[in-house]
């Protein structure tokens, strides 16, 4: 009895409640592994958070624009001498015949709220305007003639050294050397903001609006490369969703294993790895020179982006088709369905997820491509009217969000630097809705088996 007593009470040499050297060092190098792994996402969210205001931060205020708000008397003698309203007659007379009109109207709505100014010339005004204001007033009195001859207020863009005055973006040290404006103005243009004449605020126009020449900063907008971008991925989608998973279904389903598809294998993962740029060279050689298709045109960019997706799409789909399980095919067939029957009425069906994914991030990447584009000439050119139509909008020259970003970063003026930054906001909304749209779709038709 006391023996057996004392052998239990005492403790064994080896238990599984007590650790050993190596036990601690396994569990040591595993929370070390942990450690590493939470610095890493928390740096990469360190980055992602600093690119997120950095972009926010100087793409803001590109969504504001200012503008100053006077009546404007529509003098007839000047602008309908016929007296008859005849729009042929009326056309005749060009901006440069507003240009006075608008000039003396601001002068006098200053004289109006009793700000006085140390400018004697209306030409001196005139500056405070965007050069843009008399083709804004010209557009709207053709639009409607019965408008001459009265006084009507019009909301007219301010120059862009004032709106970037009021921005935080021009400072009066950095007027001393600029020809068109001067600290005067800007004492004159704090005097409007007092009076109600200049306010910023919400221009839609940004959003919606058409490319401006590089003296009009304050005019561009990126709705006219909007629609190019998206009649491009119109062709896109037509031509690679279906070209792409009919070649995976036969490459996957139905193609023998031998040399010459390992050979088409390995040339889709190779073309796969392709720099964008070389697809916009085949797309300028073989669409534009070879096949004289328009440049510019938002069909050329489809096809030359085409080309780029098909091997992003050809791999997920391949991915998706491999993932469903061979039990599947193999039921399918033993109840007498043929090949093509299992395929399409089974297999497909499984793997709709992983291809409707594979082929949304398809688009989005092509979407956010510049390089194919820079070669087929939609970055040069200056979009500044909507298509007229359906075939208009394939057909004519056009530009892209991501040109017509890449377009205004390597102009001289910072006001289009700061349109860029807004660029990228409606760029990454774009992407990012079809990211969420990804992961909707893969959810909605993921099945279980």
């Amino acid at each position: 009895m006391s023996d057996l007593s004392a052998n239990s009470s005492a403790a064994p040499k080896n238990s599984l409640l007590t650790l050993d050297a190596r036990t601690k060092k396994r569990n040591a190098s595993e929370a070390r592994f942990k450690s590493y792994g939470i610095a890493a996402i928390a740096l990469g969210m360190c980055f992602l958070i600093a690119l997120l205001v950095s972009i926010l931060s100087n793409g803001t205020p590109a969504f504001k624009q200012t503008f100053i708000t006077i009546p404007i008397e529509l003098n007839e003698a000047k602008l309908d001498k016929s007296g008859t309203r005849d729009l042929e007659v009326m056309k005749k007379v060009t901006t440069f015949g507003y240009k006075p009109i608008v000039q003396k109207a601001l002068m006098a709505a200053l004289e109006e709220q009793g700000i006085e100014t140390p400018f004697t010339k209306a030409k001196e005004f005139g500056k405070l305007l965007s050069s843009s204001a008399p083709a804004q007033v010209r557009d709207v009195v053709l639009a409607n003639p019965e408008l001459v001859g009265q006084t009507v207020e019009f909301r007219l863009l301010a120059a862009s050294r004032v709106d970037g005055y009021f921005k935080g973006r021009v400072t009066r040290d950095a007027l001393l050397r600029d020809k068109n404006l001067n600290a005067e103005h800007l004492d004159v243009a704090d005097e409007m903001v007092k009076a109600g004449l200049l306010e910023t605020t919400f221009n839609a126009d940004f959003i919606l609006g058409a490319d401006a020449s590089e003296s009009r900063p304050e005019q561009a907008g990126i709705g006219v490369s909007m629609v190019g971008s998206l009649f491009m991925m119109i062709v896109v989608l037509c031509l690679a969703l279906p070209i792409g998973v009919a070649a995976s279904i036969y490459l996957e389903e139905f193609a023998p294993q031998n040399k010459w598809t390992d050979m088409i294998e390995v040339n889709i993962s190779n073309l796969a790895a392709v720099p964008s740029i070389v697809f916009g060279i085949l797309g300028l050689a073989v669409f534009i020179q070879f096949a004289h298709l328009p440049q510019s045109a938002p069909l050329v960019g489809g096809l030359v982006l085409t080309l780029m997706t098909l091997p992003t799409i050809i791999i997920s789909t391949r991915a998706s088709l491999k993932a469903v399980p061979p039990s599947i095919r193999d039921a399918a067939l033993g109840i007498g369905a043929s090949k093509m029957q299992s395929v399409f009425h089974h297999v497909l069906p499984l793997a709709m997820p992983g291809i409707l994914t594979g082929t949304i991030i398809g688009l989005a990447q092509a979407l956010g491509e510049t390089a194919p584009l820079l070669l087929i000439g939609m970055v040069g050119y200056i979009a500044s009217n909507m298509p007229d139509g359906i075939a208009s909008g394939f057909l004519d020259p056009n530009s892209a969000m991501p040109a017509q970003i890449y377009e205004w970063a390597k102009r001289a003026d910072p006001a289009y630097y700061e349109r860029a930054w807004g660029g990228i906001i409606i760029l990454l909304g774009f992407l990012m809705t079809m990211n969420i749209i990804a992961v909707l779709l893969r959810r909605r038709f993921e099945r279980r088996w």
